[in-house]
C-alpha cells in the first residue's frame, strides 16, 4: 500500500505576488497550485493507493469561490482515477463560530466520492485498491466541541490548553485500542507536537497551540504517524511508528527560505504484523518558489555605494526569486545609494520584497594630539584613508589632489622677485 502525506497546502496566501495578465489572478496562487499539481502527477503517475492532506487547505476560514473551484478541479483528477484523498481539518479550516460549516465541510455534504473529512478525533476505515487503511484522525480542536463553557468558566487559557491537551490524549489512545490488528493504520495529526522546530511562521498559527507529547502518538498498532500544522520538514521518529511532518508544499515568506519543500511517500505491507508493517519513507521535493535574501554590509564611507551592491546582487541567482534586498551601511554613505539602480539590476527576480538600509553611526578614530601635530599632511592623509579601508582608486585621486593643492599653495608662500 502506497500512502502520500502532505500538509498545509494554503490555498489564497497571496503575497509577494503580482497580478498574471493571462488570468487576473495572483501568480502566488499559481505557485500554490503548481506545486500541488506536481503531487497530484506524482499521485496518479505511481499510482498511489491513497492521499492524506494533514490538514489547512486554504489560508482562511472564508476561501474564495475560485481557490474553492481550484481545490476541488484538482481532488477531482485523484477521485477519478480510484485514488481517495483524506482531508484532515486544520486550524485555518475551522470557522469562528461552532454553529457555521468548516471550509471543507461542502464534500461529505455533496457526497463526493473518494474524498473523505476527518473533522472529529476518531478512526476512519477508508477502502483503497490495496485494501481498507485506518485513519486515526486528530483534527485542530473546537474548543467548544471539548469543553463547555461551564467546564471552563473559571479555567485559565494555560488550564484550558492543559485540558485540552489531557482530552485529546485520552482520545487518541481510546482509539488505538479499538483498531483492527489485521488492517494498517495511519495517525494523523493537525498539531504541535513537543519537539518540533517551529520557526516563525507563527504569524500563520491562529489562536494558541495545543502541544502534544510523541509518545502520545506512538501508540501500538499504529504503522506512521502523518504530522501537519507545522510548515518545516522533519522526522521527530524514525522508529516505529516514524512521526513525521511532510511540511507545507510552498514558501509562505521569508522564515522558510532554507527549507525543503514537498510531501512523503510511505510504502506499507499489509501482510506484515503491526509495528513492522512499514517498508519504505522518502521525501519528494517539489519545485516551490524560491525566496532569495541578499545580505551587504558597506563597513566604511565609499563614494559608490551602489558598486557594492549591484555586484552583491550580480553574484546570487535571483531568477523567478521572491527577493529581499539587506543593506547595512555607513550614515554618510547612506543618501548615495540608488533604490532605482538596485531594482533594475533586481529584473529577472520574480517580485522584489524589499530594499531595507539599516544606517550605522561610525565611530572614527582619532589620533594623539602630540603625534598628529608631528605628521605632514600627506602622511596624516594615509592615516585617515587606511583607518576609512578607502579603495585604492580613491585613494590614488584624493592623494593626486591633495599633492596639487600642497603644490599650489608652496607656489604661493614663494616670495616674489
Amino acid at each position: 500500500m502506497k500512502i502520500l502525506h502532505f500538509s498545509d497546502l494554503h490555498i489564497g496566501v497571496e503575497n509577494y505576488g503580482k497580478i498574471d495578465p493571462n488570468t487576473g489572478l495572483s501568480t502566488r496562487l499559481s505557485d500554490f497550485l503548481s506545486s500541488f499539481d506536481e503531487l497530484v502527477d506524482f499521485a496518479l503517475s505511481e499510482p498511489v493507493d491513497i492521499v492524506i492532506l494533514a490538514g489547512d487547505v486554504y489560508k482562511g476560514r472564508d476561501p474564495s469561490q475560485t481557490h474553492q473551484r481550484e481545490f476541488a478541479k484538482r481532488l477531482s483528477r485523484l477521485s477519478s482515477n480510484g485514488i481517495p484523498t483524506f482531508v484532515l481539518v486544520g486550524n485555518h479550516d475551522l470557522p469562528n463560530s461552532t454553529t457555521r460549516a468548516n471550509s471543507v465541510e461542502i464534500f461529505p455534504t455533496l457526497d463526493v466520492a473518494n474524498v473523505f473529512i476527518g473533522d472529529r478525533l476518531d478512526t476512519y476505515k477508508i477502502p483503497t485498491n490495496s485494501g481498507i487503511l485506518q485513519i486515526v484522525a486528530v483534527p485542530w480542536p473546537r474548543r467548544g466541541g471539548i469543553l463547555s463553557r461551564e467546564e471552563s468558566r473559571n479555567l485559565t487559557i494555560d488550564q484550558v490548553r492543559e485540558e485540552i491537551e489531557s482530552r485529546i490524549t485520552s482520545g487518541i489512545t481510546r482509539q488505538a485500542e479499538l483498531l483492527d490488528p489485521n488492517l494498517p493504520s495511519i495517525l494523523t495529526a493537525h498539531a504541535t507536537v513537543n519537539g518540533a522546530t517551529v520557526g516563525t511562521e507563527r504569524s500563520m498559527m491562529l489562536g494558541n497551540d495545543h502541544v502534544l507529547m510523541v509518545s502520545a502518538l506512538q501508540q501500538p498498532g499504529i504503522d506512521y504517524v502523518a504530522l501537519g500544522h507545522i510548515h518545516k520538514h522533519q522526522i521527530l521518529r524514525s522508529e516505529s511508528p516514524m512521526v513525521v511532518y511532510s511540511g507545507s508544499l510552498e514558501r509562505v515568506d521569508f522564515s522558510e527560505e532554507l527549507d525543503e519543500k514537498g510531501f512523503c511517500i510511505i510504502d506499507i505491507d499489509p501482510a506484515y504484523p503491526p509495528g513492522k508493517r512499514m517498508q519504505n519513507f522518502e521525501f519528494r521535493k517539489v519545485s516551490a518558489r524560491k525566496f532569495t535574501t541578499i545580505d551587504v554590509n558597506i563597513t566604511q564611507p565609499i563614494l559608490n555605494p551602489n558598486s557594492v551592491i549591484l555586484e552583491a546582487v550580480s553574484r546570487s541567482d535571483v531568477s523567478e526569486s521572491i527577493v529581499r534586498v539587506r543593506i547595512k551601511s555607513p550614515s554618510e554613505s547612506v543618501p548615495l545609494i540608488n533604490d532605482n539602480d538596485i531594482r533594475g539590476s533586481l529584473s529577472d527576480a520574480h517580485y522584489v520584497a524589499a530594499i531595507s538600509i539599516e544606517s550605522i553611526e561610525q565611530v572614527r578614530p582619532r589620533l594623539n594630539v602630540d603625534i598628529a601635530e608631528e605628521l605632514d599632511p600627506l602622511h596624516a592623509l594615509n592615516l585617515f584613508l587606511d583607518n576609512r579601508s578607502t579603495d585604492e582608486d580613491q585613494r590614488s585621486l584624493l592623494i593626486a589632489k591633495t599633492e596639487q593643492l600642497l603644490r599650489e599653495i608652496e607656489s604661493d608662500s614663494e616670495p616674489q622677485s
